[in-house]
């Protein structure tokens, strides 16, 4: 029996879960350089600003910052690259049926390892409203009133 393992995220998007509701997600390998792949496992890359676009029958992260590996040389990458995803044809196929829909876009929620491979997920997701966007934190605030009224009552 093989065991799953799973690492500690090296970078998550949790304002994408604020601003988004996520409806489906995929796994996804990234081609990334020598020097990209030090900076990731050093958790040196930033989620907030990325999407991801399907062009050409490829899928494509975008606006992804992954920092300059310090002990890098002059052939350090550059951190803004649009960086290419690796996903089956069928899948791909399936994100641009999913994303033809307006308002739906494609958002990375999280990197990390895999079997030694940086993998991300990506989120199907459609926009929230201001309103949405309130009524999401007035409904955790009382969730979380309630665990520590039940917990006080125990």
């Amino acid at each position: 029996m093989k065991k799953k393992q799973f690492d500690k995220p090296l970078a998550q998007n949790k304002k994408a879960r604020h601003d988004y509701n996520i409806l489906s997600t995929v796994e996804a390998g990234i081609v990334l350089t020598g020097t990209e792949i030090k900076s990731v496992r050093a958790s040196r890359i930033t989620l907030k600003d990325g999407f991801a676009q399907i062009r050409n029958g490829e899928a494509w992260l975008m606006n992804v910052h992954i920092s300059p590996y310090d002990h890098g040389n002059i052939f350090n990458h550059d951190p803004l690259r649009n960086r290419k995803l690796l996903l089956h044809k069928k899948e791909i196929q399936r994100l641009v049926g999913e994303t033809s829909n307006k308002g739906i876009t494609l958002v990375p929620l999280k990197v990390y390892i895999k079997n030694g491979f940086v993998k991300v997920l990506l989120g199907v997701a459609k926009g929230k409203h201001d309103y949405d966007k309130r009524e999401t934190i007035k409904r955790r605030d009382q969730e979380r009133e309630i665990r520590r009224t039940l917990k006080n009552f125990r």
